[in-house]
């Protein structure tokens, strides 16, 4: 388990070279039992209609509840993979900061469940996300 004051530079750092970076997704806050990235939603995060494409917000919904099951995982021994997400969308936008907050539902040995509620700058629900990710020994 990465310790909390070691978290986020570790995390921020292993998104280097990854889609994590190119869609800008930045860790920002880490707590006991729950992690918040950011993401600004850009023209490169559009769908045809110009409007957050439900792709980029499930990316970062997915690196983050994912995130969350790393830094409370002995890596020495056990990898994190990520096995179902899924997603309402409530409401979309064109530009400005989206933040997901993301929180374990159930934390055992094998399985991680992992709530994340992704807002925007106002703080309105922008979409809801749950993801499984499994532990499994190296």
């Amino acid at each position: 388990m990465i310790k909390n004051t070691e978290a986020l530079e570790s995390l921020n750092k292993m998104c280097s070279e990854t889609l994590m970076e190119h869609l800008g997704i930045t860790y920002t806050e880490v707590g006991e039992d729950y992690l918040v990235a950011e993401m600004e939603v850009t023209s490169n995060h559009w769908q045809p209609m110009k409007i957050l494409h439900g792709g980029a917000t499930l990316a970062l919904a997915e690196s983050v509840g994912s995130a969350l099951s790393v830094i409370h995982t002995d890596l020495k021994n056990y990898d994190v993979k990520g096995m179902e997400i899924n997603a309402n969308h409530i409401r979309s936008l064109r530009k400005g900061k989206i933040i997901a907050k993301a929180k374990f539902v159930h934390k055992g040995k094998m399985t991680h469940i992992v709530e994340v509620n992704v807002l925007n700058e106002k703080e309105k629900l922008v979409s809801i996300c749950r993801i499984t990710n499994v532990i499994i020994k190296k």
